[in-house]
């Protein structure tokens, strides 16, 4: 609860709720608009991607005993002209409930609660203003304001008039000609047809972003309602022809579905739960290519611009759904990448526009095996193990014979080593045009450090299904032998890339940590110390890894400003909070010591309630005081939080010493 929230964070903190199909609502608690993709339903038309802002938001209002009480706010062109209306001092609180963000606003002696919600697979956002306490009759006032675009845009109005009709219960908007028709309904209110441009709307993220930063919004339907005391008033933004007005209908199920999620992971503590529920946001429906219209899942990497991309979403994997429970899922998503497979690759990202994936990634296949490792580590189904072997057994034939990107098996070595000029193929893969910032061709550690996981993996896995393993284990011998040439004994730790364009790179990266947290590690145990110990000393906050030492030529400790600028430090010095599963889980290997790790989750429990209420970002400034930047809810971030709290869980709290 964040009882009487100050000024400046309700302008800053954001909240998020999802509907499992790609689709969200999001917003300021203060509700300004500021950012593009804000909006009360943005609806992913080709699920889990084309997403597109159709409402913008409610203006609400509440009246009572003479007291007129606007409950949201906006900022117009004038970056420094003050909130309209200025004053916010009615919100009493604000809350999740379960998965629902709850305000609280006092208008006169009266108390009303506001709560927003989705309908799981259903792109249908629910408003819902219950009269919590007082003796008087309280009006509700509201404006809807839409607008039909692509989520990363921007509009300009001009004379685009959209065709709004009166329908029963409320309107009916069709913004143009094919265009998905929405409507806006309600059983307790009367809702009004209205045709008229707001210019304007000043959006201060993106400006801070160095992008477009001004919007306009179609204000189309007026909005009144009498609410009494003891009850509730619901206001419904959906694209359903015949969706369910009940409001107290639709927050029942709303509760029994997190109470279920909560239970069938077994959550044992107030903060596992919490984790679980953040958890469900990024899982989503996906079409499984070649099976027939077959319903497969996925994994959004991160609202609010995210899609799904397959690194994130194998990383991701096994906090969000073995450490929740929901086993089924894991098996669809992992059985939904398979059949995406291309020569030997899963792809990096689905494209927002549709289309055919990217290819660009060295890393998302090996991260496959690692989730499959996991999902049989949770579940024992052999099964789906049996199912998916082919594609593992097609992977690394791929990559010894050679794939994409120059991606192949040093014959010399066994080490795996790829990339080409102009492309990104590693986590680190911020690109400004054609510069990519972290090229890393050649051998990088942590791809390395996959590989040899891979192979392992694979051995263990044929052998469970009485299948010869003999070549799998006979390339990871090599490559373990071989893993030694990334140590760098003048420094103390491992080179993250070794035989590049320009030899080795010996700048400190967490991606070494790699190395030792896995489940098969290559290095020798004196050196996943001293790997831990360097990450621990000069990359460790309290919110994540740096990306790069900040002693480091190039480091870069602020990510801010316009995209080139944000670009060059993302993987320069930026931390990561994901970063803090490996460093966990190579720090228990060395030191055996959860009540260690247990310290240092409590900042990334506390910053659940910092920044995207209920989440965790994307990244941090690597210099203090670490404030978190980019996406409000990043999928790698909150699972492998998860995933290493639930470890915690089931270790014996003393530490044991080697």
């Amino acid at each position: 609860m964040i009882d009487r929230p100050s000024p400046a964070s309700v302008l800053e903190q954001e909240w998020l709720v999802t509907n499992g199909t790609g689709s969200y609502a999001s917003g300021t608690i203060a509700g300004v608009m500021t950012r593009r993709y804000h909006g009360l339903l943005v609806a992913a038309v080709d699920p889990p991607l084309g997403r597109t802002v159709l409402v913008a938001k409610f203006d609400d209002a509440l009246a009572a005993e003479g007291e007129l009480v606007p409950i949201s706010a906006n900022r117009w062109q004038d970056p420094q002209a003050p909130l309209s209306p200025p004053d916010l001092s009615s919100l009493r609180g604000f809350r999740l409930d379960g998965s629902v963000p709850v305000w609280s606003f006092g208008v006169g002696s009266n108390l009303v609660e506001k709560r927003i919600w989705m309908r799981d697979g259903s792109d249908t956002t629910y408003v819902r203003y219950t009269h919590a306490a007082g003796r008087e009759p309280v009006h509700l006032l509201g404006k809807a304001l839409v607008n039909y675009r692509d989520f990363h845009a921007t509009t300009r109005g001009g004379d685009w008039q959209m065709d709004i009709a009166q329908v029963s219960s409320g309107v009916r908007v069709t913004a143009f000609d094919g265009a998905v028709p929405f409507q806006l309904l309600s059983a307790d209110a009367t809702v009004t047809p209205v045709q008229t441009w707001y210019r304007d709307y000043a959006l201060l993220i993106e400006a801070y972003r160095g992008l477009e930063a001004l919007d306009d919004h179609l204000y189309a339907a007026e909005i009144a309602a009498v609410i009494e005391p003891g009850a509730s008033a619901t206001l419904v933004a959906t694209t359903d022809q015949w969706p369910d007005l009940d409001g107290s209908n639709q927050l029942t199920e709303r509760i029994r579905r997190d109470r279920h999620l909560v239970e069938i992971s077994a959550a044992p503590d107030d903060v596992t739960s919490r984790l679980v529920l953040a958890a469900d946001q990024f899982i989503v429906r996906r079409a499984a290519e070649g099976a027939e219209g077959a319903q497969g899942r996925s994994i959004v990497a991160g609202y609010h611009w995210f899609g799904d991309w397959g690194r994130d979403t194998m990383v991701a994997l096994p906090g969000l759904t073995l450490a929740t429970g929901r086993h089924d899922e894991a098996s669809a998503i992992l059985r939904t990448y398979a059949r995406f497979v291309n020569q030997g690759m899963l792809p990096n990202r689905f494209p927002d526009t549709g289309g055919k994936p990217d290819y660009n990634t060295i890393d998302a296949s090996l991260w496959y095996f690692e989730a499959v490792r996991a999902y049989h580590e949770a579940t024992g189904d052999l099964e789906l193990v049996a199912d998916v072997f082919p594609v593992l057994d097609d992977i690394i034939a791929w990559h010894q014979a050679g794939t994409r990107y120059g991606i192949h098996v040093d014959p010399v070595d066994g080490l795996l080593t790829g990339g080409e000029e102009g492309t990104q193929l590693t986590w680190m893969d911020a690109k400004i045009g054609e510069w990519v910032v972290t090229p890393r061709i050649g051998k990088a550690i942590e791809v390395n450090a996959l590989w040899y996981n891979a192979l392992r993996t694979a051995a263990s896995l044929a052998t469970l299904l009485d299948l010869d393993g003999g070549s799998f284990e006979a390339a990871a011998d090599r490559t373990q032998r071989s893993f030694a040439r990334f140590w760098n004994d003048e420094r103390g730790y491992c080179f993250d890339v070794i035989d590049g364009p320009e030899g080795h790179e010996a700048g400190l990266r967490p991606n070494q940590l790699l190395a030792v947290a896995l489940p098969h590690s290559p290095l020798e145990r004196e050196h996943q110390r001293a790997v831990v110990e360097t990450c621990h000393h000069h990359l460790l906050t309290p919110i994540g890894l740096r990306t790069l030492g900040p002693d480091e030529p190039g480091y870069r400790g602020h990510y801010g400003g316009g995209p080139a600028e944000r670009d060059g430090a993302y993987h320069q010095g930026t931390a990561w909070p994901w970063l803090i599963g490996p460093y966990a889980a190579a720090h228990l290997r060395v030191h055996r010591d959860p009540e260690a790790i247990r310290s240092l989750l409590e900042p990334y429990l506390a910053h659940l309630a910092e920044y995207g209420i209920g989440s965790i970002a994307e990244c941090a400034d690597g210099d203090p005081p670490h404030p978190p930047r980019a996406a409000i809810a990043q999928a790698w971030s909150i699972a492998e939080v998860l995933r290493i709290w639930r470890r915690l869980s089931n270790m014996d709290p003393q530490p044991r010493r080697a």
